[in-house]
């Protein structure tokens, strides 16, 4: 693991992060979708777009774009009016940003200044507002791959949404360590090394998450150590994959790797903890599930149900009959 001296591309801060200012418990976040609500996020596939002429596939991925940012307004107004305090945006905001052969630069966009400002706007009514926003990179972006065009396309995706994350005021950039691929230290060490080609924008938010098959916290707290690189830490794949350390262990290490609002994940096993492929989440969350040790932590709690909006009301309400 490298100890070299921590330069100011590994210190500073998203510049827009939101920050509690008085101590108020866990904040609950929504992650991308909504089951009832009609806010709806809109995207398109290579194959819609080929028998497209340049032009008007540049024209469509801009109404697409636009869109979403409407979305992303409306979502964040539905947060705020909810009592929601984060909100996960879908990692395919601008649909296709990076694809190899449909990709663009936004300026490429008709409208492109309209399209950011609109997005810029979602941003300055987060931060009003005090809602918390982030991103969650897609399965498909591993930095530690021993392909290096897989790790140039991951790093292009992770450069793009650090992009929209200006905009939008998004502090966050999760992602998973990746594969073993036979040998875990070799595996972590590219990782590492792959921190040093990513933008200041982009380092600054970057996180990393423990998984259900591969990395657990204790394997990944020493690099978020020696990396400033913040844990987030999922305690339904912890309890997947065990390590040696309880749940307060693990939460108490991974604090101590931010140096703004922790991120954590919370979720529940589709079919039980007795039942089969306990990794699947269910519609809601049980209560049993929320860990006492995070109940008095400002932290934000991302929740990772699939009735997405219906299982956060449900896990607050549980949350203030408890208090």
């Amino acid at each position: 693991m490298s100890t070299r001296p921590k330069t100011e591309k590994h210190r500073r801060r998203p510049r827009d992060q939101v920050l509690a200012t008085t101590p108020r418990g866990p904040r609950l976040g929504l992650c991308c979708q909504f089951a009832a609500e009609p806010i709806k996020f809109r995207t398109t596939t290579a194959a819609a777009l080929t028998r497209l002429p340049r032009p008007e596939q540049l024209a469509r991925l801009c109404e697409l774009a636009r869109a979403n940012a409407d979305a992303l307004l409306a979502a964040l107004h539905y947060c705020h009016t909810h009592g929601i305090g984060s909100f996960r945006i879908l990692s395919s905001l601008l649909p296709l940003r990076t694809h190899p052969t449909f990709g663009y630069n936004v300026a490429d966009l008709p409208a492109a200044d309209s399209l950011v400002a609109r997005l810029r706007l979602c941003g300055d009514f987060a931060r009003e507002h005090g809602i918390r926003t982030g991103f969650h990179p897609d399965q498909f972006v591993v930095l530690n791959s021993p392909d290096p065009e897989v790790v140039a396309r991951s790093l292009a995706d992770l450069e793009a949404q650090a992009e929209w994350a200006e905009w939008t005021s998004a502090d966050t950039l999760n992602i998973h360590a990746g594969g073993a691929y036979g040998d875990k230290p070799a595996a972590l060490e590219r990782f590492r090394r792959a921190l040093d080609r990513l933008s200041l924008r982009a380092r600054s938010r970057l996180t990393v998450e423990n998984d259900d098959t591969t990395y657990t916290p204790a394997e990944l707290i020493p690099l978020c150590r020696a990396e400033n690189l913040p844990l987030v830490y999922d305690v339904h794949h912890h309890r997947c994959l065990p390590d040696g350390l309880s749940v307060a262990e693990a939460t108490a290490a991974a604090l101590l790797t931010w140096d703004r609002e922790p991120l954590f994940h919370l979720s529940s096993p589709l079919a039980g903890w007795d039942g089969p492929y306990r990794e699947r989440h269910h519609d809601y969350i049980a209560p049993a599930d929320f860990p006492v040790e995070w109940l008095n932590l400002d932290v934000t709690v991302e929740i990772e149900a699939k009735a997405k909006e219906l299982a956060v009301q449900r896990l607050q309400q549980h949350l203030q009959d408890t208090r």
